[in-house]
């Protein structure tokens, strides 16, 4: 995760109304930070709808351009109007969306997308774009989703693995800037398997009954004040649906965070079930956090 003072925040954009949102969250982002917002658009000829359509020309080509400009320019507009104290800048970046979104990674603090975008003439379609910046990217990433829900709190999905530590001390500074409460969420399903491994039998050794699950998840919160001691942090450890239930959080919270993958690299909170859910149901929006490609992660003892 880049903590570094100059790093910003990147945003997405794309011309949809959904990317516009992601720039309301991640102008929002910024302010709080108390850093920039670079606005980037991936201007990819021809565009993905029109591969296959015969005699494009340079005009066309000029023309979404063009196009691409404004979108960047409306981006910019919206941007100054919620936050004019923020430094803003634009730029068009020729090359595929993914590929764009995770080269700026690298030097972000935060990246912003949409949760979709221009439908078949874009690249910025949930399922594709965020499914794989959320997996690859190499700084946390918020996907704009839901509504503008500002007495919510930060909810944040915690299984005991040192992924999801990560998750729950990005939540707590969000918390924590926001000056609302932070809800920790533990899920088990108590049963042979866990909700993501169905069909891997588990051994007696790896059940634990409702008291272990309740300190597995008051041993995760144990270091949240002496960071932010005045950040109010309620707990639920319940029998269950992990995503269930943070979905059903996300009704009423600002933000829903999680973990990129979670304990033992197949439970609790694995990108591609819980996360993958949540970015594509979730009624506000959902931080995927993720160490970076090579960063090792130590679990709490």
């Amino acid at each position: 995760m880049n903590s570094r003072p100059g790093a910003p925040i990147v945003v997405g954009v794309d011309g949809s109304a959904r990317s516009l949102v992601a720039v309301e969250t991640a102008v929002a982002e910024a302010a709080l930070r108390h850093r920039r917002l670079r606005i980037v658009h991936a201007f990819s000829w021809p565009p993905t709808a029109a591969t296959a359509t015969p005699g494009l020309t340079g005009s066309a080509r000029r023309v979404r351009w063009e196009q691409a400009e404004q979108y960047l320019a409306e981006a910019a507009r919206v941007a100054d109007k919620c936050a004019p104290d923020v430094t803003t800048t634009v730029e068009m970046i020729s090359g595929p969306a993914v590929s764009v979104l995770l080269d700026e990674s690298r030097e972000a603090a935060l990246l912003v997308i949409g949760d979709r975008g221009l439908g078949d003439l874009t690249e910025l379609v949930i399922g594709s774009v965020a499914s794989h910046t959320t997996t690859h990217a190499h700084c946390p990433v918020i996907v704009a989703r839901g509504e503008p829900r500002p007495d919510g709190p930060v909810v944040v999905g915690v299984d005991g693995s040192a992924i999801s530590a990560l998750a729950l001390g990005f939540a707590a500074d969000e918390a924590a800037l926001r000056g609302i409460d932070l809800v920790a969420v533990h899920a088990w399903n108590g049963g042979d398997g866990t909700e993501l491994n169905a069909d891997l039998p588990m051994t007696y050794e790896f059940w634990s009954g409702e008291e272990e699950e309740k300190r597995v998840l008051a041993e995760a919160v144990a270091g949240i004040g002496q960071r932010h001691p005045d950040l109010r942090v309620r707990q639920q450890a319940r029998r269950g649906s992990a995503r269930r239930m943070l979905a059903g959080w996300s009704r009423t919270a600002q933000l829903v965070v999680v973990g990129n993958r979670g304990h033992g690299g197949f439970a609790g909170l694995l990108l591609g079930s819980v996360s993958q859910y949540l970015i594509h149901h979730a009624g506000c929006p959902v931080a995927v956090v993720r160490p970076e490609p090579g960063e090792t992660v130590q679990a709490r003892t």
